[in-house]
């Protein structure tokens, strides 16, 4: 078991198995443990099947979100899931929802954090929540915030990939090779059963960022030959010793 640990902020409860459940599920069998925090269910934007459904009520739809979520973290090896329930469409959080955010980031104390990309204009949730992420990832690292807590370090930024990437203004500068946990992805996925539409969509996502890992990794000079991957874009810098 690494020492490691590793924080995923989801806007709703859906978002992390579809944008970055293959990283989860790699370095959780990696020993790295993985804490995912969901803002909100998508209850009311996001659950749109549900809703179609006679009788459905709004709590009905919360509970059955989260019933997926669990069982979808379950599927990838994830022990702590957390649901912070602060509405969607729109998300927002007020002092106390923020502070108890930071108050995760600095218990996990996370070697990189997963979240939003910066812009999307079809899903606005998604880029506040990529805003409230970095501002509490700042108030986590400022020593008179709570003194005498152990302050946050500087962990990477991983935007995962949006819906439509064109649209985002989203540049990924990292493939991440996920094919020996690929079939517990697809596992997750399916447990999204809310949200069928997107089961193949980001089955083929995975599949061509596949593809761009393999041209990136030496193309057909020697690449490693990897059937489905992920794309992340960085905010910070990387320090390295070589290229």
């Amino acid at each position: 078991m690494s020492d490691r640990r590793a924080l995923v902020i989801s806007a709703h409860s859906a978002d992390f198995v579809w944008r970055c459940g293959g990283a989860i599920a790699l370095h959780q069998a990696r020993g790295v443990e993985v804490t995912v925090v969901c803002l909100s269910y998508g209850e009311r934007g996001e659950s749109a099947k549900l809703w179609k459904q006679e009788g459905m009520t709004l709590e009905k739809v919360k509970a059955a979100r989260e019933e997926e979520a669990r069982n979808a973290a379950a599927a990838l090896g994830v022990r702590d899931i957390r649901f912070f329930d602060l509405g969607d469409y729109p998300l927002e959080l007020d002092r106390a929802a923020k502070d108890r955010l930071v108050d995760v980031i600095r218990e996990v104390q996370p070697a990189f954090i997963l979240t939003h990309s910066k812009y999307d204009p079809y899903n606005t949730d998604h880029m506040y929540a990529c805003e409230v992420t970095l501002e509490c990832r700042m108030i986590a690292q400022a020593w008179g915030h709570n003194p005498g807590e152990k302050v946050l370090g500087a962990p990477q930024v991983y935007l995962f990939e949006p819906h439509q990437t064109e649209q985002m203004g989203w540049k990924p500068d990292v493939f991440l090779d996920i094919s020996e946990v690929w079939d517990r992805k697809r596992a997750a996925i399916e447990c999204m059963q809310g949200q069928e539409h997107l089961w193949d969509y980001y089955t083929n996502v995975a599949e061509n960022r596949g593809n761009h890992f393999r041209r990136n990794s030496g193309g057909q000079s020697g690449g490693r030959n990897a059937t489905h991957a992920e794309g992340f874009q960085s905010i910070f810098p990387r320090t390295v010793d070589e290229l």
